[in-house]
């Protein structure tokens, strides 16, 4: 029996809570071959009864498909659970995005300041730097990103995986999308309790078929409520970028925000601020800059979260215009200007994203008592 054709029958499994393969995803462990034995860890991100006998008589079918003979013993463990800890060290509580490293959430304080433009544009741009990221619309009551990536009217499709209905996302500009935009009308009134905008987030993330992903980003509705709440409990955030505008005004609305980030119940890491709306910049004079909303709100911010000022985005006609036709800012090569401003933010992201891993350890999933 050869290790690489098991290998090979392992991969035609598919793991039925994210759509990938068991040898993509990095599930299989200690895969060891003593003929006719084969023997293997199975790491799961949970550990239900049905779910582990899915993936057991899969793995069993699939090797034996290839080695009739083969005795197949398969261990499933969970990650995050040391044997050798005993009962004070606790297990981490199961990942519902094993596949995906970073979760980052772009959060407001107010409505207006252009936080899924920011999203967007952030999303791609860290595409642009070699990434591999996808965008989750989280803001249920004003789904933006299917009008800004060119979306507008499509539906995603449901594909059963061991029966199960998954949901594929929507891909623009080979970024994987998922929005309430694709299941609402777009002139349907929105009107939702906690409870259900809760089972929204949860459904958008474990539901959906996401692909290997550097970063996802997570596009919250503005302020301090329901959604927020059922996304720290949901998944590991591993941390926040803030959007504000200079102005007073923005900026009071957004340090309430973010002191959410820092409750000792939530302690989610800001990873810096986003000042959009800096400055206005005419076409015709691309060096002038003339502060209309005032100057400063973004490093204030910065300074009072402990982070840093991520970058300051112009507020120019290019970018409304680019969000408004389905091709935003950050592709666009005939205005270097505004697109380096955008990629200076993708830039600084990615780096803050590895020192908070480096000096903070593994993201967990935080518990929150209500």
């Amino acid at each position: 029996m050869e290790i690489s054709k098991i290998a090979e029958a392992l991969a035609t499994v598919t793991d039925p809570k994210t759509g990938q393969d068991i040898i993509t995803a990095n599930m299989v462990l200690h895969l060891k071959v003593e003929e006719p034995n084969v023997s293997f860890t199975l790491q799961l991100p949970k550990l239900e009864d049905n779910y582990k006998q899915q993936l057991n008589f899969a793995c069993q079918e699939a090797i034996l498909n290839v080695y009739p003979q083969a005795q197949v013993h398969v261990h499933m463990q969970q990650p995050g659970i040391d044997p050798a800890a005993g009962q004070g060290g606790g297990p981490q509580k199961s990942n519902p995005l094993p596949q995906v490293k970073n979760i980052i959430a772009v959060a407001s304080g107010k409505g207006g300041v252009g936080k899924s433009t920011v999203a967007v544009n952030l999303a791609l741009g860290l595409q642009e730097l070699g990434g591999a990221v996808g965008l989750l619309d989280a803001d249920v009551y004003g789904p933006s990103a299917p009008t800004m990536l060119g979306l507008a009217g499509e539906k995603p499709q449901v594909e059963k995986i061991y029966g199960k209905p998954k949901i594929k996302p929507l891909y623009a500009y080979g970024l994987p999308v998922m929005s309430t935009g694709f299941v609402v009308d777009p002139e349907q009134a929105v009107v939702l309790r906690g409870p259900r905008l809760a089972g929204i987030v949860r459904q958008f993330i474990e539901e959906t078929i996401w692909p290997p992903l550097d970063y996802l980003i997570v596009d919250l509705p503005p302020g301090t409520g329901d959604v927020q709440l059922s996304l720290v409990q949901s998944v590991s955030v591993t941390g926040a970028v803030m959007v504000t505008t200079p102005q007073n005004v923005a900026l009071a609305d957004a340090i309430k925000a973010m002191n959410m980030f820092f409750l000792p119940d939530v302690q989610v890491p800001v990873l810096g601020v986003v000042e959009n709306m800096a400055y206005f910049t005419p076409a015709e004079l691309p060096d002038n800059k003339y502060y209309i909303f005032g100057e400063g709100g973004g490093k204030t911010l910065a300074k009072k979260s402990n982070s840093m000022l991520l970058g300051q985005i112009p507020l120019v006609q290019s970018i409304r215009e680019g969000g408004d036709s389905g091709k935003p800012a950050v592709l666009n090569r005939e205005d270097e200007i505004t697109r380096e401003a955008w990629l200076k933010v993708a830039r600084n992201v990615a780096r803050q994203t590895a020192l908070r891993n480096e000096m903070m350890g593994p993201t967990r999933k935080v518990e929150v008592n209500s």
